[in-house]
């Protein structure tokens, strides 16, 4: 199992980015480059909560969301083709007294079959980098997108 630590900063507010990471519309794959919006299948969505099958590359899992709490978000692994047992991301935002806010995230990946120890090993790596580049992505995107809505 590979527990990867990440930090970024962003000029959004936690309600921002929340807003941002919990559509589950098209264009999601701008957000996370590593969720084809072809592959995107919402099986329940409420006010606070989704249940979501995301991936690409051949690779998906099935996403239990909860965003009761706008300052942390949580996404269980619940079934996926190479995940398993304590897998998911937990997001915690901090916002900051100048409107801009922290983002710590920690993502669980405990491989499931041999695919998924193979990638979960190589993550114990690679994954700081490869993650943190996709968290880099993804604030991109969101203050993109929250930029061209004002």
């Amino acid at each position: 199992m590979s527990t990867i630590r990440l930090h970024q900063h962003t000029t959004v507010t936690p309600e921002q980015f929340v807003a941002a990471i919990t559509d589950f519309g098209p264009g999601r794959q701008k957000i996370f480059g590593n969720s084809a919006d072809a592959d995107l299948r919402v099986h329940a969505l409420g006010a606070t909560t989704a249940d979501v099958t995301e991936g690409s590359g051949g690779i998906w899992e099935r996403l239990s969301y909860d965003w009761s709490d706008v300052r942390r978000v949580t996404m269980r692994t619940t079934d996926s083709n190479v995940w398993g047992g304590e897998s998911g991301h937990t997001y915690t935002l901090t916002p900051l007294t100048d409107g801009t806010t922290d983002i710590d995230v920690v993502v669980v990946r405990d491989g499931k079959n041999l695919k998924g120890r193979t990638l979960g090993f190589l993550f114990r790596f690679a994954g700081r980098s490869f993650l943190g580049k996709a968290l880099a992505g993804t604030v991109a995107a969101v203050e993109a997108r929250v930029a061209s809505d004002r």
